[in-house]
């Protein structure tokens, strides 16, 4: 049990840790990688928030799955729900940095954020 504990611990502060440095990323406006550049488009031109569209994208992924007879486990429908509602979270909570050096501060943070995110979420299994 308390592995299992763990596990979820470090799965969802994985994800956390992957909405935070999506958060950094858009908030640089330095550029961002290519499913935030999809998100972040169509919360512009049709509505609705980035984390709202990682969300919508993720579950269409998932239906695309059907015909491959795959059942999605736990850490990816967590990664699809959770992901976006972070994202959306830390774009509320961080300043939007206007100095240069603000800005490239948050891109490398969202780089080594990312990293270690993805260290959480492939370690928990």
């Amino acid at each position: 049990m308390a592995l299992m504990t763990r596990r979820l611990v470090q799965l969802y502060a994985g994800l956390a840790l992957y909405g935070l440095g999506i958060a950094l990323q858009v908030e640089s406006t330095l550029g961002n990688d290519p499913w935030d550049v999809l998100h972040e488009g169509l919360s512009v031109r049709i509505g609705l928030s980035i984390g709202t569209w990682i969300i919508i994208t993720g579950a269409l992924v998932m239906l695309a799955w059907i015909p491959l007879r795959q059942r999605p486990g736990l850490g990816t429908i967590s990664n699809v729900i959770l992901i976006g509602v972070f994202a959306d979270l830390f774009l509320w909570l961080l300043p939007e940095p206007e100095a240069m050096a603000a800005r490239w501060a948050f891109l490398v943070a969202a780089i080594v954020v990312g990293g270690f995110a993805t260290g959480c979420y492939i370690g928990a299994g």
